[in-house]
């Protein structure tokens, strides 16, 4: 009933702007956010000062590393950390015909700004819904029944992730690096 907010964000200045926007609030509602700590330190998740002083929290990041969103076939969607990891794979496989896009707000979840975002992108055919998480935890469940209705008439919405488990980390660290390159590669690998 909207009486929470659950974000992911993914940049230093979607953090500062998720705080500041839950303390400029007049009803205080609870917020749940879920940041690993290596987001910290990630090479890739900076943001500028302009970002800090004139942004605001972005509920939904459209790709901005495409120059020609007519060019697009697949949008794949995805929430949190796993941004980082689908972007530099696109980059290593030279595919400019994905877009990512980042939807930094699971709660209440931002139809009307993925719907704008999607529009971006008429010639797209598949779309994906990519995440760390095993299948049955993460956002995979509780969001895909939203972003059905936005997706043009005939396309449906695929997932890429980890297979269904009872334990939120598989315990091998060899084992997690080749179900991360699994996903990545079942989200941009492969023709449309």
């Amino acid at each position: 009933q909207h009486n929470m907010f659950v974000c992911a964000p993914t940049t230093p200045a979607q953090f500062f702007h998720m705080i500041r926007r839950q303390m400029r609030f007049t009803a205080r509602k609870p917020l749940v956010v879920m940041t690993p700590k290596s987001l910290l330190r990630h090479r890739l998740s900076v943001s500028t000062l302009e970002d800090l002083s004139q942004g605001q929290f972005r509920m939904v990041i459209r790709d901005t590393e495409l120059a020609d969103t007519k060019a697009v076939r697949r949008v794949v969607m995805c929430s949190g950390k796993v941004y980082y990891d689908l972007a530099e794979k696109r980059r290593e496989l030279k595919r400019e015909d994905i877009a990512i896009l980042r939807v930094e707000q699971l709660y209440p979840f931002p139809v009307d700004e993925l719907k704008q975002e999607l529009e971006r992108y008429p010639n797209a055919k598949r779309f994906i819904w990519c995440q760390e998480e095993p299948m049955n935890q993460g956002a995979w469940f509780p969001s895909q029944h939203h972003m059905w209705p936005l997706l043009p008439k005939g396309a449906r919405l695929e997932y890429a992730g980890r297979p269904m488990s009872a334990a939120p980390a598989v315990g091998d660290h060899k084992l997690h690096l080749q179900q991360l390159q699994d996903f990545l590669e079942q989200a941009l690998g492969g023709k449309d």
